[in-house]
């Protein structure tokens, strides 16, 4: 595996690639960053993944200076899954000057959910991303996976690809998941083992609201008050336990049915906040 710190180092190593297929990641791998890689293996001449700590996308009171760097871990996981090219990239590589050109996405995409309780992160977001897409995929393009996991942030980089007609190819990769269902996260490593146990409430609660919500006779915002409520009586601060259309995380209208929703959640248990989804 090759790993190049410049932009110039890095489109050396992809000169004679057509066709990069490309895995951004901000370190600190787990199995489901892995799994992307896996999957993004046969759809390019060059697999290539990166490591960036985006400071644009966190909030001065979340935790950049102590988001975990596990290097020789990160490129062990990823010269065994067949990376061809590790792009990690220093601050003053990708951001060689004060990055006051930035990408805001669609207010109404970008400024719920998420981005309602984490302000700005998705201006943060979209700007990485495409700077990351010139570095890696260039003029002539290439495909880039990313998880369901972050669901709104994959409708962003989604919207973001078509509307400025970039030459690249999104494809979605499923949640990886640890076999009692809590999907894997690198904020996973911050829960005590007793949190660790009670994590796996968020996902159930997101199957259980999908399940309520499938037998109502139509669609009742009371289902998702009653799941916020059911989660803090479980010690846990949730910011939201809602059901949106999958196509553009609007609330559902009374037509849409099974297979065109998902339910989405965000809370907090002690110190750690995680987000999931779960499509129906």
């Amino acid at each position: 595996m090759l790993i190049a710190h410049t932009i110039a180092e890095l489109r050396e190593a992809l000169a004679s690639r057509r066709h990069p297929a490309f895995v951004p990641t901000m370190g600190n791998l787990h199995e489901g960053h892995i799994a992307l890689v896996r999957q993004a293996r046969p759809l390019g001449d060059a697999t290539v993944a990166s490591i960036f700590v985006n400071r644009l996308q966190f909030l001065p009171h979340e935790d950049f200076d102590s988001y975990p760097r596990t290097w020789d871990a990160d490129c062990a996981a990823l010269r065994a899954a067949g990376c061809d090219v590790l792009f990690a990239p220093r601050e003053a590589d990708l951001y060689p000057e004060p990055q006051t050109f930035k990408v805001h996405p669609d207010p109404a995409l970008a400024d719920m959910l998420e981005g309602h309780f984490r302000p700005g992160f998705f201006v943060g977001v979209s700007t990485v991303v495409m700077k990351l897409f010139a570095c890696v995929l260039g003029a002539s393009g290439g495909t880039a996976v990313f998880g369901k996991k972050d669901y709104q942030q994959l409708m962003v980089i989604r919207h973001m690809v078509r509307q400025f007609a970039l030459p690249v190819q999104i494809v979605a990769g499923e949640t990886s998941r640890a076999p009692d269902g809590l999907a894997l996260s690198s904020r996973n490593g911050y829960l005590s083992p007793e949190e660790r146990q009670e994590a796996v409430a968020l996902s159930q609660a997101l199957r259980a609201l999908a399940q309520a919500w499938s037998a109502a006779p139509s669609p009742s915002p009371a289902l998702e008050a009653q799941a916020m409520q059911a989660l803090q009586a479980r010690g846990w601060q949730p910011d939201y336990l809602t059901v949106r259309r999958r196509s553009d995380l609007m609330a559902p209208a009374a037509g849409d049915g099974p297979g065109d929703l998902v339910a989405l959640g965000a809370a907090r248990l002690g110190s750690t906040r995680l987000i999931d989804n779960h499509e129906f």
